[in-house]
């Protein structure tokens, strides 16, 4: 047998590492910060099946459509949903501008600072709150605004940016899909023009890629000339409940094949989703480690909450129909990047 030039063993032994090294690299675990487990499988699986030509299961990738709510399924919604915070916030510097609001309630409450009288503030009273700070100016005044709080606020409990609190596993899982040509949304009941200043930076989902509740726009010139968008009170899309499917049908118009949420806001749009054709998958995210996040249901005995509640009617429902729930004390082994 002739012997091996240097080059030649050379090229085999840099070959062998390229192989070593690629090998390693794409039989590597794509959720790294979730336990092996049920929840862990089912998408491990999902995703397998669907991008395999050979699988019964195989989707197309122009039909590949992963939707995630927003608000307790991909960050941290308590103890009050960011949105909320923000408009709070705004309230001091929109009775800045206009002093005679500080006299005016539900402003005067919110200035005010008492936490007991701002939580006992009736739906009407956050109405006139959301109109006053979300609507009524320019979409580049609002995004502008938003970004600046975005900035410098803070949450309560851990003292970092409210986007430093996106869960670990869900931005892992995000990133697997996305590796496997599913495109992803964001479909949240908050606000369509909120969650679009910070959804690419943080998660990767460009702003048409997200579908949120929406308010109209009215199109105007500026002293100079220039056209602009004015955000006005009136609601186009209340996108929770019903208001998923429907917000999906229209910005998205494909049925998502999978589908994450955490509350009974998400409840149609899993429904919707596992109601098509072929392999489908409808995930809920169950907060139930105090520790290292919040605990609240009050499905299986968690402690009731009017903030992201997942009750025990949706619980029954999502072991009846096939839906994965993801204990975050049991199927994450990190919640948050800075662990």
């Amino acid at each position: 047998m002739p012997k091996l030039s240097f080059f030649s063993r050379f090229s085999r032994v840099l070959a062998l590492g390229v192989l070593l090294a690629f090998g390693a690299q794409a039989q590597s675990d794509p959720l790294p910060s979730w336990n092996d487990g049920a929840a862990k499988r089912a998408i491990v699986t999902f995703v397998r099946e669907t991008t395999d030509h050979s699988s019964a299961s195989f989707v197309p990738p122009a039909e590949r459509i992963a939707t995630f709510d927003q608000d307790g399924t991909l960050w941290v919604e308590h103890p009050m949903y960011a949105q909320v915070m923000y408009c709070l916030d705004r309230v001091h510097a929109i009775t800045r501008a206009d002093p005679e609001l500080a006299g005016v309630e539900p402003f005067k409450t919110v200035l005010s600072g008492n936490r007991e009288a701002i939580a006992r503030l009736t739906m009407p009273d956050l109405e006139k709150i959301f109109a006053a700070t979300l609507t009524g100016m320019s979409i580049d005044q609002f995004n502008a605004d938003v970004k600046k709080w975005l900035e410098t606020a803070t949450d309560p409990r851990w003292k970092r940016p409210y986007t430093a609190l996106t869960y670990l596993p869900m931005q892992e899982l995000l990133e697997y899909l996305r590796a496997n040509a599913y495109k992803t949304y964001i479909v949240t009941g908050g606000g369509q023009d909120f969650v679009r200043q910070y959804a690419e930076k943080i998660y990767g989902v460009p702003p048409e890629q997200v579908v949120g509740s929406a308010v109209g726009t009215r199109y105007g010139y500026g002293k100079d000339g220039k056209p602009f968008l004015t955000k006005e009170p009136k609601l186009l899309l209340n996108d929770n409940d019903a208001g998923k499917p429907e917000g999906i049908h229209l910005m998205i118009g494909r049925r998502p094949h999978l589908a994450v949420g955490n509350s009974t806001g998400d409840r149609q749009m899993l429904e919707y989703t596992k109601a098509g054709d072929g392999a489908r998958l409808s995930m809920l995210v169950l907060h139930d480690d105090a520790q290292r996040e919040y605990d609240y249901g009050p499905a299986q005995g968690l402690p009731a909450t009017k903030v992201g509640a997942f009750t025990q009617a949706l619980y029954d429902q999502a072991q009846k129909q096939g839906w994965t729930v993801i204990s975050i004390k049991n199927d994450w082994k990190r919640v948050f990047a800075f662990e």
